[in-house]
């Protein structure tokens, strides 16, 4: 687990493919200077701009992780090439300080940077989620936005808004970005949690008790699953 509250910045100092593919699954290196490495083991966690990875390898302020398919699929890691600045974050120990929110580091999808603006010495960053995501982001709610954690300030159909102060856009990569970037994008989990316990009487029409799907016959679920109620 993790708080979004990136701890430093790093540099893709390699990025391995395991065979001649682009989206072939690849080794990635990752140098940074400012990052504590001095109780970090191998098979430890550390989210790189959102993406929570385990440790292969450690070198002289330097560490290497595996990149499955799955997560250069479902990443803007595959998408970056050497040389590219991430955002880091060590996993939570218990006696941290949770400073931001909760965060998993299983990106749930891609969104896309749709307009950037300057306010009083901070930048508005508006970004448009997937549809299959945009319910689960509300205003006030958190949000986590490669690696970082922050707050929604407005939503607006699928598109969502977070201000960005000076100092977090110094020490991040949010510093780079610009108007259609894609950005790894990880929903609050209370929401996905919310969601699936609502779900509990939909699936009790499904299945019976011992765990056998229910041979569904003409039902209020299934007329609107087929569009015929709205």
């Amino acid at each position: 687990m993790f708080t979004g509250i990136i701890e430093a910045t790093g540099i893709i100092k390699s990025l391995t493919k395991s065979g001649g593919n682009s989206k072939d699954e690849c080794c990635l290196t990752i140098y940074s200077e400012k990052l504590d490495f001095s109780d970090v083991k191998l098979g430890d966690s550390i989210a790189v701009s959102g993406v929570c990875l385990t440790v292969t390898k450690l070198g002289e302020a330097t560490f290497s992780a595996d990149v499955s398919n799955e997560t250069l699929k479902c990443t803007n890691l595959g998408a970056l090439a050497t040389g590219a600045l991430v955002n880091l974050e060590l996993s939570l120990k218990p006696e941290s300080r949770l400073g931001g929110h909760l965060v998993s580091g299983h990106v749930d999808g891609l969104g896309t940077l749709y307009a950037k603006d300057v306010d009083a010495g901070s930048l508005k960053l508006v970004f448009t989620a997937p549809l299959e995501l945009a319910h689960y982001i509300s205003r006030k709610g958190s949000i986590c936005i490669d690696g970082i954690s922050l707050t929604v300030n407005e939503v607006d159909g699928l598109n969502f808004s977070v201000y960005i102060i000076p100092h977090t856009a110094a020490e991040t990569t949010m510093h780079e970005f610009e108007v259609g970037r894609q950005v790894n994008l990880e929903v609050d989990l209370i929401s996905r949690y919310l969601e699936r316990l609502l779900q509990k009487n939909e699936l009790s029409e499904m299945y019976s008790e011992n765990n056998t799907k229910k041979n569904e016959g003409l039902s209020y679920r299934k007329l609107k699953a087929s569009g015929f109620i709205k």
